[in-house]
């Protein structure tokens, strides 16, 4: 039976848990609402690097990863009913985040990104391009980041960066290298194990 990297189902499971967190910006978190879109992040990052793992044991070939993810992304994309005001902004937000997450996957899978720029000099051009408007070459300068991230290396120290798209994107970005720091079981079961939300 072929493998599912992520569903459907496991998705809406996730949107059911926002609609009852009745996520609002304005309180204070204390009741942890917004900590459901951290474990978003997280479900989807591992997915996509379970992906990868795959790839590189020859469990699927490059071009089936690449339909994997494109697979992931068109679930996390799909047309929502509204969940609140506030949780469908967040949820925009977390959507861009991972936007970068999964270029970035396909971007190693293909191994096709700057090996050679220094990362933060990569991410300072991608604010650069965004203070001018040019918001696909920022996006592209930082799945280069993302694919470099995902092949081990770290992230430098970059400061606080100003709220735009490229911070945003680098959400996506700090979500696999916090991955990658944390559980890297994706990296060697067999796909066996029963991985759905409940």
């Amino acid at each position: 039976m072929k493998e599912e990297f992520y569903t459907q189902k496991r998705w809406l499971n996730w949107m059911n848990k926002v609609k009852d967190s009745n996520f609002k910006l304005t309180e204070s978190d204390e009741k942890n609402t917004g900590a459901v879109f951290i474990y978003i992040m997280d479900d989807v990052v591992l997915a996509c690097l379970k992906v990868i793992a795959r790839c590189e044991h020859e469990v699927i070939t490059p071009e089936e990863a690449i339909t994997e993810i494109a697979n992931i992304r068109s679930i996390v994309f799909l047309e929502h009913e509204s969940l609140g005001e506030d949780a469908d902004l967040m949820l925009e937000s977390l959507k861009t985040s991972l936007a970068a997450v999964f270029v970035s996957s396909q971007r190693y899978i293909t191994g096709s990104f700057d090996r050679e720029s220094p990362l933060d000099e990569l991410v300072q051009r991608a604010v650069a391009a965004e203070q001018q408007e040019n918001l696909d070459d920022a996006f592209d300068l930082l799945s280069q980041v993302g694919a470099r991230v995902i092949g081990g290396e770290n992230l430098p120290e970059l400061g606080d960066l100003p709220y735009c798209m490229t911070a945003e994107l680098m959400d996506g970005i700090d979500a696999i290298c916090a991955a990658m720091l944390g559980d890297d079981s994706y990296k060697d079961d067999d796909g066996s194990e029963d991985s759905g939300e409940d």
